[in-house]
């Protein structure tokens, strides 16, 4: 009942990289058995649809693993469409259905606070997902990693970026703890070069909604700022990469500068073929949603997590929150066979598409 372990090369600096023979990775697939056969309900709420993940792929897996966990489980799924009120409303509705184990992926982290005082109201345990609801108790929290993620992105960049060059850096929604645990885990990397003169964070800024068009505006307002002086971009997701590119196609940028991303969207790896965008980060989410239902099957059948699952606590303000924290992957163009590719995440089809189509990489395919 617990999650095979990955192991995940180290990233290297990019001139050490090509020195050396590659190595393999391996994403350990989810390993669900089954734990209960009790009809339970368990309510999962996704909290928007910026990003194509949550409808594309956190819904499918969770449906899978849930009833690999409990073939009995009744389900009951809703999407806030970046509304905290309207997921509010969908969680009360929820345990007014019989819920017995709600699984909230917060829109608002502070917001999400509400949710959990309400079903601790009526004896519902709430298992906080993707992002950390604050202030409050929830049952337990999974997620990846997400300062490593963001030291993944600020690694990429050192790595990448020439001496004394200028970075920008559009971070995620300010609603989301975990855009702060991005930027914090990117700074960590980023702040002692800066100190050292090595580079320059010349602009920053958080991404209301993670909203591409208000990734596009920022980028744009940085380069007329700048006089187009920037030398690398460092987006917190797929989305805000894309609007950063944008921005540079206008200004011939496009492909001569690093730019970072995450979630490995199809549309972030089309980028990365076409050599608009650099690398993404790799969240295998089958793999969240597989321990975020073991858990919720768990403790709604038995008031307990499977043993031997949690493996972190993060502090969410409040309480030390039992966690399972997951471990995310760099891709490039390097590496997409062995990880999205490999594991069935995405298709050759789904990204060898428009521009990309054409690249050698895909021709080669």
């Amino acid at each position: 009942m617990t999650l095979k372990n990955r192991y995940i090369a180290a990233a290297l600096p990019f001139w050490l990289a090509a020195a050396l023979p590659a190595v393999a990775q391996t994403i350990a697939m989810p390993d669900v058995t089954q734990i209960s056969a009790k009809p339970i309900t368990v309510a999962f709420l996704m909290p928007e649809n910026s990003s194509p993940r949550y409808e594309q792929v956190d819904r499918p897996e969770f449906t899978k693993m849930a009833k690999l966990a409990d073939p009995n489980v009744n389900l009951i799924i809703s999407n806030a469409n970046s509304d905290p009120d309207t997921q509010l409303n969908q969680a009360q509705s929820a345990i007014t259905n019989g819920a017995n184990v709600l699984v909230v992926d917060p829109v608002d982290g502070k917001a999400g606070a509400a949710i959990v005082a309400y079903a601790k109201r009526n004896q519902v345990p709430v298992i906080s997902y993707d992002r950390l609801i604050q202030d409050s108790e929830p049952a337990a929290y999974v997620s990846f990693d997400n300062t490593k993620v963001g030291e993944l992105q600020g690694q990429y960049i050192a790595d990448h970026t020439k001496p004394g060059g200028n970075v920008i850096m559009i971070g995620g929604a300010p609603t989301d703890p975990n855009a702060f645990d991005f930027r914090d885990g990117a700074l960590s990397v980023l702040n002692p070069l800066v100190k050292a003169g090595k580079l320059k964070i010349v602009y920053s800024v958080m991404t209301p909604d993670w909203s591409p068009e208000n990734a596009f505006q920022e980028t744009q307002q940085a380069l007329t700022r700048l006089s187009n002086n920037v030398d690398a971009v460092l987006a917190a997701n797929d989305g805000t990469a894309s609007g950063a590119i944008r921005a540079l196609q206008a200004v011939g940028l496009a492909g001569k500068v690093p730019v970072t991303g995450q979630d490995a969207t199809n549309g972030g790896l089309t980028y990365i073929l076409e050599g608009q965008q650099s690398m993404t980060v790799f969240k295998y989410v089958p793999e969240e949603a597989a321990a975020a239902a073991q858990l919720a099957v768990s403790i709604g059948a038995t008031g307990a997590p499977p043993a031997g699952l949690i493996n972190a606590q993060v502090n969410n303000g409040k309480i030390k929150v039992p966690s399972v924290l997951l471990t995310p992957v760099v891709v490039t163009a390097d590496n997409i066979n062995s990880t999205v590719i490999k594991t069935g995440y995405t298709t050759l089809a789904e990204i060898c598409v428009g521009a990309a189509a054409d690249t050698a990489w895909c021709k080669g395919q």
